[in-house]
């Protein structure tokens, strides 16, 4: 079997795919078939089928994109911070800003499929992996009290997985920025090299 190269978007396609993508981030894709697809992005199914072979390889590359996009974003607001306190809330912030643009049924068919489970799983993970490696540059800074960084990163990526998913916010009754602003508090007084007393 021959692998397929997936060719360069044109920029019809590139602006028809930022389009898909807010439709799907706004209301999901479980519900929607390629006609409606094709009848609110006022094009046609064949249209559709150059971005990929079917509905579900389109939601798969929507999620992807999302996902993918996303993390660029909150990398570059990231890089602009130099202290690791900072990058932790920063990171944090935009990941719980990059989060509002996607509504509750997105991130319910996100679960329920499983290939986009899957990328959004993997998304969980590099959080995670995110977070580990700013603990591990604030040790070695000495900005924070020496932990087991990937202790501490693997239980803010569950707390993050539960955010995303909407089971910590429900259960919390807050909103998903409430919840990301606590996760960073959580995780910046757990790591605070000098603890204050009682």
């Amino acid at each position: 079997m021959t692998s397929m190269v997936r060719r360069p978007l044109t920029g019809r396609q590139t602006e028809l795919l930022t389009r898909l993508e807010a439709l799907v981030l706004a209301e999901g894709f479980a519900h929607l078939t390629l006609d409606d697809l094709a009848a609110r992005l006022h094009c046609s199914k064949s249209t559709l089928y150059t971005l990929a072979a079917s509905k579900e390889q389109l939601a798969v590359r929507v999620v992807g994109r999302y996902f993918k996009g996303a993390a660029e974003r909150i990398e570059e607001r990231v890089a602009a911070v130099d202290d690791v306190r900072g990058r932790v809330g920063t990171y944090l912030a935009g990941a719980a800003d990059e989060l509002r643009r996607a509504s509750a049924q997105f991130i319910a068919d996100v679960s329920a499929f499983a290939p986009t489970r899957s990328t959004y799983e993997r998304n969980a993970r590099a959080a995670a992996e995110r977070i580990r490696t700013f603990i591990q540059d604030g040790v070695r800074e000495g900005v924070f009290r020496d932990v087991h960084a990937t202790l501490f990163a693997e239980m803010a990526g569950l707390l993050i997985e539960g955010i995303q998913t909407g089971v910590l916010t429900k259960r919390a009754g807050v909103t998903d920025s409430e919840a990301f602003t606590a996760l960073a508090e959580l995780l910046l007084d757990g790591l605070r090299k000098e603890r204050r007393r009682a």
